[in-house]
């Protein structure tokens, strides 16, 4: 294993920072020390159907001793646009990553040359002083011989360890610092969130120690194939996946795709989901190990009373949600909310915060720490830091946007549904199609718990819930609800899809400074159909 023993030259100390993130956050930095950021990103972690269930330590390490954020979002479910806009914190329709191919931007030569250079890490680096190391999965398409192969190291990082292509746990590739290192199937040298780990114990060791430091660490857990360690391959023997009320339920005023979802599932379907639930569990106990190691190794050395320590996770995920068997990629809440706990300098314990975030907030939150002004950026998201957040200011609503996948040519095994879909499954239930295309309004206040969906479809199907009265999104409420709000929040999604930098942070339809607040009633109106609505624009880059 490679060791991280090459610093770069030491920059100018930066000044004093003192911020407050919400009532009771505050940054005390050491003299002319600026905070340290490590930001420890899972792959595929759910927080609405158990995900953090397995992670106990990293719970008490990071969730107890600082801030738990329970209306996370994503800016999409699917891994690359989802980690474009944690690295660009920017809306997929503004960064162009609309999937996980080299087609669809996944660490093309095009998004290398377009957004690499503004991601916050290279702007913490370039211009913040930071040393920057990263270990672990990037994009889903990182080491692609079109783009740039495995010698491609993003620009702004003072030491990588990149996984080529996707999650996996054994017989893999990294680039070390753009030269490749070969992984293969022995655990005590390979599996591969421990050498997260330890690269990441070694950069600790190494680094410079008059420089502030940022370090992301991309785990595979708990992606597929879900291959545990083997001192926890059999742990949870009986745990099965949780069966909430829109477990196996047929989703009958939904989108035709999730329509199409056979109910009840098989029985082969619903053991298939039950075995990889138990295995996500499994992966995640190397997480656990990794946080405990990267915690105790910034208290032993002293640092980690000046170090911020982010835990979130890129998507959600479902197992048999509206017999749908398992995936990400739907606008529901197991799919699009997401964990994200916050410890910090002088961060009180066990805080809880009901306020929307998202995950393109991330990157202009981590630049807050750093000192850098964010205005100075494009980025769509808002720093969750000192004067820019509190309660009555705060804004209520973020976008998701996803553009669905589907084949040119019917899937062989499920001939009768024709062209157009993908990721099914052998009973032909399919998990994403091209007109799976939609955006959402994702509305959090005090007088609301919103969501609010249009689909690029020739029918530009609706679907509306109130998450307060049906957290499991059983109902969807489009046909009664109250016509003017159908209409602010239709308007909010057009300017929302087009928004860009600032315009993505004015006021929304519930923003109590805006005075234009709605409200959520299942009255029955004579009104517009759904049609008569503006129909909104084509994602990303226009039709096909």
């Amino acid at each position: 294993m490679a060791s991280v023993g090459h610093c770069l030259p030491t920059f100018l100390n930066g000044l004093l920072i003192c911020v407050t993130l919400l009532s009771g956050l505050s940054v005390t930095a050491k003299p002319n020390r600026k905070p340290n950021i490590v930001l420890i990103l899972t792959d595929d972690l759910d927080i609405a159907i158990g995900g953090l269930t397995p992670l106990a330590k990293t719970k008490k390490l990071i969730g107890d001793a600082g801030i738990s954020f329970t209306n996370a979002f994503v800016a999409s479910p699917l891994c690359c646009p989802s980690r474009a806009s944690i690295l660009t914190g920017k809306y997929p329709h503004n960064h162009h990553v609309i999937n996980n191919t080299l087609e669809g931007n996944c660490s093309s030569t095009a998004w290398q040359k377009s957004q690499e250079p503004d991601t916050f890490p290279a702007l913490l680096h370039n211009l913040g002083g930071y040393q920057t190391f990263f270990a672990g999965k990037y994009l889903n398409q990182y080491g692609d011989a079109k783009a740039g192969g495995l010698g491609h190291v993003p620009l702004g990082w003072t030491q990588w360890f990149g996984l080529e292509r996707n999650s996996k746990y054994y017989n893999y590739t990294l680039s070390v610092n753009g030269k490749p290192e070969v992984h293969g199937a022995e655990y005590s040298k390979d599996y591969l969130t421990d050498v997260l780990a330890n690269v990441s114990l070694d950069f600790l060791r190494y680094k410079s120690k008059y420089q502030p430091f940022f370090m992301m660490v991309s785990t595979p857990a708990p992606h597929s194939p879900w291959t545990p360690a083997p001192q926890y391959q059999d742990t949870y023997k009986d745990t099965k996946a949780p069966r909430d009320p829109n477990f196996n339920v047929h989703g009958k005023d939904k989108h035709w795709l999730i329509r199409q979802a056979k109910t009840p599932m098989s029985n082969a379907s619903i053991q298939f989901l039950d075995n990889a639930f138990r295995s996500r569990w499994r992966t995640l106990l190397s997480v656990d190990d990794l946080v405990e190691r990267l915690v105790l190794a910034l208290e032993a050395s002293k640092e980690l009373d000046n170090t911020y320590v982010f835990f979130t996770s890129d998507n959600g995920y479902h197992t048999g949600q509206f017999s749908l068997p398992l995936d990400k990629r739907q606008l529901y809440e197991f799919d699009i909310r997401v964990p994200l706990m916050v410890r910090g300098p002088n961060i009180k314990p066990n805080q809880t915060s009901k306020l929307l975030v998202a995950n393109v907030d991330l990157g202009p939150t981590m630049l807050d720490i750093a000192g850098y002004d964010v205005n100075k950026t494009q980025m769509d998201g808002m720093s969750f830091l000192p004067g820019r957040l509190n309660a009555s200011s705060w804004r209520t609503d973020v976008l998701v946007e996803y553009e669905g996948e589907g084949h040119n040519v019917s899937d062989p095994s499920c001939p009768l549904l024709g062209p157009g879909v993908s990721e099914c499954f052998p009973d032909c239930v399919c998990e994403d199609a091209f007109n799976n295309t939609y955006a959402c309004v994702r509305s959090v206040a005090p007088s609301t718990n919103l969501q609010y969906c249009e689909f690029d479809d020739n029918e530009v199907f609706v679907e509306v819930y109130n998450v307060t009265a049906d957290p499991f999104q059983l109902a969807n409420i489009a046909k009664t609800i109250d016509q003017e709000v159908l209409e602010k929040m239709n308007h909010r999604l057009m300017m929302l899809q087009s928004c860009s930098g600032p315009s993505c942070r004015t006021p929304g339809v519930y923003d109590s400074s805006d005075g234009r607040s709605g409200s959520v009633r299942g009255t029955q109106r004579t009104s517009k159909t759904r049609e008569s609505f503006s129909r909104p624009r084509r994602f990303f880059y226009g039709e096909r």
